[in-house]
């Protein structure tokens, strides 16, 4: 159920891993990201910013598929790291001040802490 679980916080952190490279490309997703701070393409700064979000959720899942006995067991130790960072980013995705970006990762990183929870507890 652990390794379940593991893959389904996995595939949930793909969704705004693939959003933020995209942004780092030049995509006009600013909406979706830093609580809506820019509407359209994100500054230079930002974009680069945007790359490493998107490492740090990589290296979070791989945080919890660790865990869960999948992935690499040297990651196994940034698996609480990783939950906590989790349940902070629901916390500022919730309380965002752009109305996109609340609704749509709001949801992916409740399921996300579920998973991880899961991940964690059973």
């Amino acid at each position: 159920m652990t390794q379940v679980l593991a893959f389904a916080y996995a595939g949930l952190a793909a969704l705004p891993v693939l959003m933020h490279l995209a942004v780092a490309a030049g995509a006009p997703l600013g909406r979706l990201t830093v609580g809506g701070r820019f509407s359209g393409r994100l500054p230079p700064l930002w974009r680069a910013l945007a790359l490493i979000q998107a490492a740090l959720l990589a290296l979070m899942a791989g945080a919890v598929l660790a865990r869960a006995g999948i992935g690499p067991a040297a990651l196994t130790p940034l698996f609480w790291p990783a939950l906590a960072l989790t349940l902070l980013s629901l916390a500022a995705n919730a309380a965002s001040p752009s109305r996109p970006e609340r609704l749509l990762w709001t949801p992916v990183l409740v399921l996300m802490t579920a998973a991880a929870l899961g991940v964690g507890f059973l």
